[in-house]
This record gives structure tokens, sequence and C-alpha cells, in this order.
């Protein structure tokens, strides 16, 4: 024990009485200066706090678009048992061929009959004018689409990933020829399903060879170049030229997004509100820190959901695959010119980090602006603002978005309903519950919340972005 433990301290060898109050005695006297509970959890939000709200009055918002012709595409899900890589039978319906058809005993069959192959990086999978006899489903790796440049060079026309599938006019069509040649650009699972055997048992099973014909005989209106109906006008004609008589088609049944809610119930003992209220408000800390966790909760859920979440809801057609693996200029500049009028980015901030080490690799050097005193960095004019909510898988991959924002721009929107009952912040209330026999007070603390991508071409995706790769 030391000398001042007891009230002396050592002075010139001899031990001397204290002379004044210690401070480890005066703080039970005193008051602290101390702060408002921290959490560790709040980031900044930028999704939330950029994104332009809707208010939705009855919880159900309808899009109502234009008719659409086109046979939207879709991805293919597999399951792996080691080596060995297998179709999920109902997943085929993912094939416009086959979408809509419900055969099981019949769709089991055909998942039985593809055939797995492995193709290495650089080996041509299929060949550009050659005719297609089978559909190519893609289990896992990239498939570059390489056609021939306006110069008569080699020009990568897209790029394919997991889930994609081609060669599926085959299924309708003994004509059909590839347009393009498709060629591994790294190691490939492929599963394959022939012509053939689709209709050796479309032979057997009526109602396959029944779909089919369908599904070929169907009529092919006239569309544009987004696959919606077309409005037939006549431009340049001098005259007496007989006009053409036309209509707007919508679509029968458009989606309706209903708002989903997030809640919990925020419970505090009566005795800490009477009697722990100084100097800060125990309710109210308590129920910032829940507010702030259901705002860290609802944009996870934007980013995330399956039913609204903008990266299950992005349109196949707007997702895209870098070229070279890391997240480059090319591939922002690509996912640009994908839509007019784009005003931001979202990336994990790992991403955007990959992204600026490419950038200093080839010498370049991304503009930045100021936004509510943040410096964020843009490219192209585009602020790229930083997610944490967008998951980086154990491969090191994550994706980037980019949107075009605003009801009057046909872009992506964020719905919700403020002027609920007992609203602490627009869209979210907390409500008085009661106090049971314990003498704890609850309150209902509820967010409703949901978003819509108006147009498909509002929403992109770049997929499959490496944020671990150093060189």
């Amino acid at each position: 024990m030391s000398v001042g433990s007891v009230g002396d301290e050592v002075r010139a060898g001899r031990a001397v009485p204290q002379q004044s109050l210690g401070t480890a005695a005066a703080r039970n006297l005193a008051t602290t200066t101390k702060s408002v509970p921290q959490m560790q959890e709040i980031s900044s939000r930028w999704l939330l706090r950029t994104l332009p709200w809707v208010q939705v009055k009855g919880g159900t918002y309808r899009v109502n678009r234009r008719l659409s012709h086109a046979v939207g595409d879709g991805r293919v899900t597999f399951v792996q048992t080691g080596e060995r890589v297998a179709v999920i039978p109902a997943e085929l319906g993912e094939l416009p061929a086959l979408r809509g058809y419900d055969d099981d005993d019949a769709l089991a069959e055909l998942a039985s009959r593809c055939r797995q192959r492995e193709y290495a990086a650089g080996e041509v999978i299929a060949l550009r004018g050659e005719n297609t006899d089978r559909v190519h489903l893609l289990a896992h790796g990239r498939v570059e689409q390489v056609g021939e440049g306006p110069y008569g060079d080699e020009a990568v026309l897209g790029v394919l990933a997991d889930g994609a599938y081609f060669g599926d006019a085959s299924l309708v069509s003994e004509d059909a020829t590839w347009e393009w040649t498709a060629r591994a650009a790294t190691a490939c699972t492929v599963l394959e399903l022939t012509r053939a055997d689709v209709l050796n048992l479309a032979e057997r099973a009526g109602s396959l060879a029944g779909h089919l014909a369908e599904y070929a005989a169907l009529p092919r209106r006239r569309t544009n170049k987004y696959g919606e109906a077309a409005i037939d006008l006549s431009a340049g004609h001098v005259g007496e030229a007989v006009l053409p008589h036309t209509f707007v088609d919508y679509e029968a049944s458009p989606r309706e997004y209903e708002l989903s809610v997030a809640q919990t119930v925020l419970k505090v003992h009566t005795r800490v509100a009477d009697l722990y209220n100084q100097p800060m408000n125990q309710t109210e800390q308590q129920l910032r820190l829940t507010v702030e966790a259901l705002r860290e909760r609802q944009e996870h859920e934007l980013v995330n959901n399956r039913e609204f979440g903008l990266l299950s809801n992005c349109d196949y057609g707007q997702r895209l695959q870098p070229h070279d693996g890391v997240p480059g200029p090319d591939d922002l500049d690509e996912l640009l010119s994908r839509r007019r009028g784009s005003r931001m980015f979202l990336a994990h901030p790992r991403a955007i980090a990959a992204f600026g080490r490419e950038l200093n690799r080839r010498g370049l050097a991304a503009d930045t602006i100021d936004v509510d005193g943040t410096r964020i960095t843009t490219w192209r004019g585009v602020p790229i603002y930083p997610c944490d909510k967008i998951p980086v898988s154990d491969a090191g991959t994550t994706s980037i978005i980019c949107m075009r924002t605003g009801e009057s721009e046909q872009g992506v929107i964020g719905l919700h309903q403020p002027g609920l009952p007992d609203e602490i912040e627009p869209s979210l209330s907390c409500r008085f519950m009661g106090i049971d026999e314990q003498a704890i007070i609850s309150y209902l603390v509820t967010a409703y919340y949901s978003a819509a991508v108006l147009v498909p071409d509002a929403l992109g995706v770049l997929e499959n972005v490496e944020v671990s790769r150093w060189r």
C-alpha cells in the first residue's frame, strides 16, 4: 500500500500529513461531465439521406407502366455436392421457352438430363455463326460474349456470370445460330441441355410439347428497343398520306409495392425514468438509440430485401460484370451509359477504395464534391456514396449500384407514409403501450418504408466486383 493512499506523502525521506483534499475524495461531491450514450452501429446512411421520398397513402404504391412484350431474363439457381453441380428443376422455368411451365416431373427429368462441362480460361464454349443445338446454364465462372468490331477486329460485347444462360433459342427453333462467340474468361462450370433431349421428352410428355408449341406460336407484336409495345407514327411524309392509327397500351397487372415495417418494443422501468432523469432524460436517450438502430435496419432492407431491395430488384438486363474483376473507370462508364441522368453511385467503402487503387494504377484522379460538409468522391460528376449495407462475400466480391432517382425522372424512389399517430420522425412513430405489473413502461416504436424502381433502366448494378486484389 502506498503512503499516499493513507493520507501521507513522502517528502525528503519523511512522512508528512496530507495538507489538502485528494481528487478521489473530491469526486464524491462533484458532478461529472458526461457524454450521451454512444453507439458504434450508427453509419452515414447516405441512401436514406439522398433518396427522394414519396408519400404513400393507403400503404400501397402502384407502378403503372407501358405494356411490355419482352420476356424478362432470369437467373438459374444450382445446388452443389462436392464437384457435382445440378440445376434446381423449378429454376428451368427461368428460361423463356419454359416460363410458366409447372409440370414438376418433366422439369425434374429435364434437370437430370443436363450434362456438366468444365471449361478452362480462354476456351471457346460456342462459336459465332454455328448452329445452336443446346442451351448452356452457367453455374460458375465468367463468360465473354465475343463479336466482330466495326473494323473487323475482335470485340467483347458483354460478360455473363453465375446463374446466366445462353442458347435458349435452340429449344424452339432448329434454325437458331450463335450471334456471338462464347469464350470462358475464367474457369467455368456449365450445364448443357440439348435440343434433342428436350424433344425426346416432349414426345412422351404432351404437356411439354403443348407448352413449347404455344410459346413458339405467340404473336410477335412490334416493340421498341426497350421491349415496350410500339406506338405507330408517321414522320417526314408529304401530301395527303394516310396516317397510322395507334394507342398506348398499359400493363394489365402492374406491380404494387406495399410498405414494409420495422418494429420493436422499448421498455423502461419507471424507477429509472423517475429517479435517474438528470442531467439526461433516460427515456429520450433509450428512444434515440432505438431510432438509430431502426434507421440502420431500414437502410439495410432497402439494399438487401428480396421483395423491394435494390440488389434483388435490379433488372437482369441492367446487371454488368467488371471486365477485369477490379472496379475500373471503364466499368463505371459502362454502368453510366446504360441510363440517362444517373444521380448517384452506391458502393461499399472497400469497393470505393478498390476503385481508388485502380485510378492510382492508371495515373488518374477522381474529383470530389462537398455534400453537407463531407467530401464525396465522384466519377463523371456522379457522386459515389459509401454504403456499408452492400454485402461483401467471403471471396472478397461486392456490388456497385448506380441509379437515377426521382418520381418525375422515372427513377428510384423511397416510399413512406408521414403523418402517423404519435409520429416522432416522418413515417416513424413511438406509441405508449402502458405500464405492466412490474412497473415497466412499454413503447411501440415503428418505421414504415419501401422502395420502388419505376422503370427498369433506372437502376443498374456492377456485380462481382473484386475488392481484395492488390496489384
